[in-house]
C-alpha cells in the first residue's frame, strides 16, 4: 500500500429532515466535484428554530479526500470537468 497524502475541506450540509441527511446533502454534493473522498467527520450541529419548532438542521462536516501523486494519477483533486 503506497503513503496518501490526504486534504481536508469544510462544508456546512442543511436539511429538514434529520441531522444525517443534513451530513449526506454535503457528501453527496461534494461528490460532484471532489474525487477520492475517503471519511468525514461531522464537527458542529445547529438547528434554525421557527415558532419554537425546528424549521432545519445544519451540519458542519469535515471531508478528507487523497491528492493526486505520481503513483496514483488516478487520484485527481477534483474530478475532470467535462
Amino acid at each position: 500500500m503506497s503513503n496518501h497524502v490526504y486534504k481536508k475541506i469544510e462544508l456546512v450540509g442543511s436539511s429538514k429532515e434529520s441531522i444525517e441527511a443534513a451530513a449526506q446533502n454535503a457528501v453527496t454534493t461534494a461528490s460532484k466535484t471532489v474525487r477520492n473522498m475517503r471519511w468525514m467527520e461531522v464537527g458542529e450541529v445547529r438547528g434554525h428554530i421557527v415558532d419554537g419548532k425546528i424549521e432545519h438542521w445544519q451540519v458542519g462536516v469535515k471531508i478528507g479526500f487523497t491528492l493526486e501523486s505520481e503513483d496514483a494519477p488516478e487520484t485527481l483533486e477534483e474530478k475532470s470537468e467535462d
